[in-house]
């Protein structure tokens, strides 16, 4: 493995002592920066948490060692905002400076969705390997990074090409019940990786240089703090300038965010410095009508997540998809129909009581399975409850209770609905919540919108 410090930025002599442009230019620019660079910030926090701090009580693994995780998640797992709790993970925190990775997925039956998600530094998904775009029959894939040149070797089935040196592997592997945990572990075991120069019984090149990772703010902080522009200015160093933002990554470099020299905003005139203070809080007023889309239905949650060529230039939505649920899928794979307000328009609050109804004949339309899955807002997290249920979902179809009609109603409130009705209740938080259906490898009518997901009903 390669030898990894840790240090905060700035301090040497590579800082950028100050800068030539004026607060009215810092501040505009920053701003464009901030909702550009948010999503990225915010993955780099939680791959730090995951794959470098290994004092953080969620490290998983050295980066380019690939970590399984037995189990879904639950609300003691608070790095990722919206997380799935349908399918237990297996992650992979990517370095792809010194050579490609090569991953073997196993042969998996044909009724159990998986997927492994490629996702870059910029938050772009940009491969698939899976149930819906390589089949369950298993395979050899190569993981190259921008630096790699070369061609398919033999032996592999695909090369997957990142545009950023370190990229993030999310695998999801389908969960039937508590009872089915062991087959899913035995499948996590047959996912492999190893570097190529492994693979093709080679000596193993240089290693990459040895990196001082900056030290991350918190979620909150990445929110208000001027530092989120020195961790941006580190990130960029490793999300090598494309041809079509070269215009956009000069804009930045202009007062010192993505060059090669520590971003030190402390040596800085009082008055730029509050101009980087500003910018945040300029962003975030240029963000929030499409949160206020996002809240009342008008935009989806799954319009936000996609590759570099669907989001194209609209980082306003890539930043929007880093804070609803960041690692959202391609709509193609998974859609997240979402509710934060009842039918009537009014905010899910656990003081009232829901009915969230599935009418006859008209279940979510999938091809692997689908979820109801309850979030605690403003965190956006799974809420703790006394039957320890998080979601209710399609493998859980034969233990509800269909109502005359053929239909499914789900009781959503803080306290049990009754013994009788039990079995339909998705526990709320005393507080706000937010609703969010999974529909993994949505059918057609989901697609393109003649089936809709249903508001939830306010009861007596």
């Amino acid at each position: 493995m390669l030898a990894l410090t840790v240090t905060a930025c700035g301090g040497d002599d590579k800082d950028a002592k100050d800068i030539g442009a004026s607060a009215d230019q810092i501040r505009e620019i920053a701003k464009q920066a901030y909702i550009y660079g948010y999503p990225m910030v915010d993955n780099y926090r939680i791959q730090y948490a995951y794959f470098q701090d290994k004092q953080n009580p969620q490290y998983m693994a050295p980066w380019n060692t690939l970590h399984s995780v037995a189990k879904v998640y639950t609300p003691a797992d608070t790095t990722i905002q919206t997380p799935n709790s349908d399918t237990p993970y297996s992650f992979l925190g990517a370095d792809l400076r010194a050579e490609p990775l090569v991953l073997t997925v196993p042969t998996i039956e044909s009724n159990r969705y998986y997927s492994l998600q490629f996702i870059d530094s910029y938050l772009y998904n940009f491969d698939y390997v899976g149930s819906r775009t390589t089949g369950n029959n298993g395979g050899k894939y190569l993981l190259a990074g921008p630096s790699w040149k070369g061609d398919k070797p033999d032996g592999i089935d695909k090369v997957v090409r990142a545009e950023t040196d370190f990229a993030f592997v999310a695998y999801r592997t389908q969960l039937f019940g508590p009872d089915d945990l062991d087959n899913v572990k035995a499948i996590q075991a047959g996912y492999k990786m190893e570097p190529l120069s492994t693979f093709l019984g080679q000596p193993a090149p240089a290693a990459a240089p040895t990196i001082d990772f900056a030290v991350p703010q918190s979620s909150e902080d990445q929110k208000k703090s001027p530092q989120f522009f020195e961790t941006l200015n580190f990130v960029l160093r490793y999300a090598p300038v494309l041809d079509t933002e070269k215009e956009l990554r000069a804009k930045f470099a202009s007062i010192g965010i993505g060059t090669d020299k520590n971003l030190d905003l402390e040596s800085m005139s009082s008055e730029k410095k509050e101009a980087f203070q500003t910018a945040i809080a300029d962003a975030w007023k240029e963000y929030d009508p499409i949160q206020a889309k996002v809240n009342d239905g008008q935009l989806q949650p799954s319009d936000l997540f996609g590759s570099r060529q669907t989001l194209g230039t609209n980082y306003l939505y890539r930043m929007a998809g880093a804070i609803n649920g960041i690692y959202g899928n391609d709509k193609a794979e998974a859609m997240y129909p979402s509710f934060s307000s009842d039918a009537a328009g009014a905010t899910l609050d656990g003081a009232n009581k829901y009915i969230y109804r599935f009418l006859p004949g008209q279940l979510p339309p999938v091809n692997a399975f689908w979820s109801l899955t309850m979030y605690k807002m403003p965190q956006s997290l799974l809420s703790a409850n006394p039957i320890n249920r998080y979601l209710i979902n399609s493998p859980m179809l034969p233990s509800l209770k269909q109502d005359p009609d053929g239909g499914y109603s789900i009781y959503v409130q803080h306290e049990s609905p009754g013994a009788d009705r039990e079995s339909n209740w998705l526990p709320a938080p005393e507080g706000p919540f937010r609703l969010t259906e999974r529909l993994y490898w949505p059918q057609e009518p989901a697609l393109n919108g003649t089936w809709r997901a249903q508001a939830p009903q306010k009861v007596a």
